[in-house]
């Protein structure tokens, strides 16, 4: 019996299965049918000799590739230039260079020796929170269209981000080196926030914090200022509400890492002993090491923002050179009058004001203003160095608020009143409403030549400055509530080093 039901089941099986393919085959009978009927699509041509021509004209010129709008033709220059993408591929290095191993010893010898190896370790913890993040979703939010403020998921898990480029970024860099770009970014900008709250949060509240920081902060205001249909991208988005230009990310990095920082310092609070007794830099040489790795990388954060080897890359190379070399000689030369010695602390915080203040204005500014903006950061992050922190009386430990918070400030005001077209053709393209390309019409022209475009700056300003205040108000509450800010009183008298990694950074 049970041998019949087996056979009576196989057959009805079989039976169904023929059935099922059967309906398969009507269904798509009259779609072959008409395929087989439709007439062959015509040959297509091969791309002439003026079309090559003009393709590796444009590669040498970074411009846009003329063969690509031609459907006619059976081949176009495709793939990425070589040239533009080996340059940004090492440009990506040194910006990862920034942070490891630049900003962890800059950072790690301005504090006391047993915390240096904690600095050291959230710096390495963020470049590996952040890159998951990156992969996750972060990219896509932050530089896919889909909006003002945000970006689309289509490209979580970098799906679809391969090695041809993405025309909404550049003609000649494969879409995955400039994923990697932008990644070091995100990855320098929170862990400059560490700067402020060294030697009293705890790590895992930092890692927490990061994670949550990233989403209401760094990937909205990076879509918002660099998405290619972000709300504040005058550049290269015609209808961006805010007509704003940063080249390399004074709002983006500097004032939302550096005004987050100020806020995070006063909610955690004072470190154990802070004004009573001396907390010094506990190795300048560290320090110093540091600040040139920052300096060396900082022309991969700079130059390489123009996401090709090209005469607007020359300039921001060049000006950020001028900037940091007028800097970090005013600063000290600020000491020298003021105290009477000029410190090596004062050569390094001068370098770094002076890369923080040029990097909006970098690409957009000629030498002229560069000695300007060079003037402007010596003097003004020293007097809040020096004055301002002493007067109000916050622990900002390394001086991030002073130096990138103001500096970043100072920096995308002042590019509002010196950008020129002359150095960044960009700057000189007018309202054309019949142009179906972005760049043609977006409008700077009039900002730049009527001295408006400091108030486009001013607005962005505003932005960044709220959603960093505002985000970090509350996620540091967050936190706070759930798993806590500081460490124990006698795990911070001890040491970071110690108490969170069980290493110290000296056996002596």
């Amino acid at each position: 019996m049970k041998k019949l039901v087996l056979l009576f089941g196989l057959a009805a099986a079989f039976a169904a299965c023929s059935f099922a393919a059967n309906a398969e085959v009507s269904t798509n009978a009259p779609a072959a049918v008409l395929a087989a009927a439709a007439p062959a699509a015509p040959a297509l041509k091969d791309p002439s000799v003026e079309q090559r021509l003009a393709d590796l004209e444009a590669y040498v010129n970074n411009g846009a590739r003329s063969s690509v709008a031609d459907t006619n033709v059976s081949s176009k220059v495709s793939g990425s230039g070589p040239g533009h993408n080996s340059f940004q591929m090492v440009c990506a290095a040194l910006v990862l260079f920034m942070t490891l191993p630049g900003l962890a010893l800059f950072y790690g010898g301005l504090v006391r020796k047993k915390n240096v190896l904690s600095v050291l370790a959230q710096c390495f913890g963020i470049a590996g929170l952040v890159t998951i993040l990156w992969w996750l979703c972060g990219y896509s939010l932050a530089f896919h269209s889909g909006g003002g403020i945000l970006g689309s998921l289509d490209w979580s898990f970098l799906k679809g981000v391969t090695s041809d480029p993405n025309t909404d970024y550049s003609a000649w860099v494969s879409h995955n080196v400039f994923s990697m770009y932008q990644l070091m970014f995100a990855i320098i900008t929170p862990a400059l926030i560490i700067g402020a709250i060294a030697e009293r949060m705890k790590f895992s509240a930092i890692l927490l914090f990061i994670t949550l920081w990233m989403f209401v902060v760094y990937f909205p205001l990076a879509h918002m200022v660099w998405g290619v249909d972000g709300m504040m991208n005058g550049v290269w988005n015609a209808d961006a509400k805010i007509k704003a230009i940063d080249f390399a990310g004074g709002t983006v990095v500097h004032m939302s890492s550096g005004w987050s920082a100020l806020i995070l310092c006063l909610i955690l609070g004072k470190r154990m002993g802070f004004g009573k007794e001396p907390m010094p830099p506990h190795s300048m040489v560290l320090c110093m090491v540091g600040t040139g790795m920052l300096w060396v990388g900082w022309y991969g954060f700079n130059a390489g923002s123009a996401v090709a080897a090209d005469g607007i890359a020359a300039n921001a190379f060049t000006t950020t050179t001028i900037a940091t070399a007028v800097a970090s000689f005013v600063w000290p030369m600020a000491e020298y009058i003021v105290r009477g010695k000029p410190s090596v602390l004062g050569f390094c915080s001068g370098a770094v004001a002076g890369l923080v203040v040029i990097t909006p204005a970098c690409g957009f500014v000629d030498v002229s203003g560069s000695v300007i903006i060079g003037i402007c950061a010596g003097l003004v992050p020293f007097f809040f160095v020096t004055k301002v922190k002493g007067w109000i009386g916050y622990d900002d430990a390394l001086d991030t608020f002073g130096v990138h918070a103001v500096g970043g400030t100072m920096g995308a005001l002042l590019t509002g009143f010196l950008a020129t077209s002359s150095v960044n053709g960009n700057l000189a393209l007018i309202k054309d409403a019949t142009s179906a390309n972005p760049a043609t019409k977006n409008g700077l022209a009039a900002l730049v030549a009527n001295g408006g475009l400091w108030m486009e700056q001013a607005k962005a300003i505003g932005v960044t400055l709220l959603l960093a205040v505002i985000g970090t108000v509350v996620i540091a509450y967050i936190v706070k509530f759930t798993i806590g800010l500081r460490p124990t009183e006698d795990n911070e008298s001890l040491g970071l080093d110690l108490a969170e990694h069980g290493e110290e950074g000296y056996n002596d």
